[in-house]
C-alpha cells in the first residue's frame, strides 16, 4: 500500500529563530501560531503574573528585613541574607514557569541559551517580547477582527437590521 502525506499550512506561524550576541545560530527557536486566540490572553496572564510575582518578592524581603539578622561563624551570608537568597530563587523560578507558559516549552532556556537567569536576563527577554513579538500580536489581532467583519459582517449587520426593525 503505498503511504500518503499531509502536508501542513503553517502560515500565520511566527517562527523566530535564536542567534547569539556575535549572530551565530542557536539552532533553536521560538514558535507562535498567530492564530490561536488564545496567544494574546496568555500574554495579559504573563503580564499579570509577573507582576504579583515581584509584588510577592517585595513582601518577602521587607518581611525579611524586619527580622533580627546574625551570622552564624565561618559562614559567609547571615541568616536574613540567606532567607533574600532563597526567596529570589523561588521568585526566579517562578518567573521561568510564567514566560514559558506564553513562550513556549523552555522558551526562557532558550533565549537564555546556556546562562542563567536573573534580572538583566529577564530584562533581556522583556525587551525580546515587547519589540519582537509584540508587534506581531498586535497586527494579527487587527487582522483577526477584520476576518471576521469580513465573513461575518453580513450577517451581523442583517442581524442588526431585524433588530431595528422589531423595535
Amino acid at each position: 500500500m503505498n503511504e500518503k502525506t499531509i502536508r501542513l499550512n503553517e502560515n500565520n506561524v511566527l517562527k523566530l529563530s535564536i542567534e547569539t550576541n556575535d549572530g551565530k545560530k542557536t539552532g533553536e527557536y521560538l514558535e507562535f501560531d498567530l492564530e490561536d486566540i488564545g496567544l494574546p490572553f496568555r500574554y495579559e496572564e504573563l503580564l499579570e503574573k509577573d507582576k504579583k510575582n515581584k509584588q510577592n518578592l517585595r513582601n518577602k524581603i521587607l518581611i525579611i528585613d524586619k527580622k533580627q539578622d546574625f551570622t552564624k561563624k565561618g559562614q559567609i551570608l547571615s541568616n536574613n541574607e540567606k532567607e533574600k537568597m532563597i526567596a529570589l530563587n523561588d521568585f526566579f523560578n517562578k518567573e521561568i514557569e510564567v514566560y514559558n507558559m506564553f513562550l513556549g516549552e523552555n522558551g526562557v532556556q532558550k533565549l537564555l541559551n546556556g546562562r542563567k537567569i536573573g534580572w538583566t536576563t529577564l530584562q533581556e527577554i522583556d525587551d525580546i517580547i515587547e519589540k519582537q513579538i509584540q508587534p506581531y500580536l498586535e497586527t494579527n489581532m487587527k487582522d483577526i477582527t477584520e476576518m471576521v467583519k469580513k465573513k461575518y459582517g453580513q450577517a451581523i449587520n442583517k442581524n442588526k437590521e431585524q433588530i431595528e426593525v422589531i423595535e
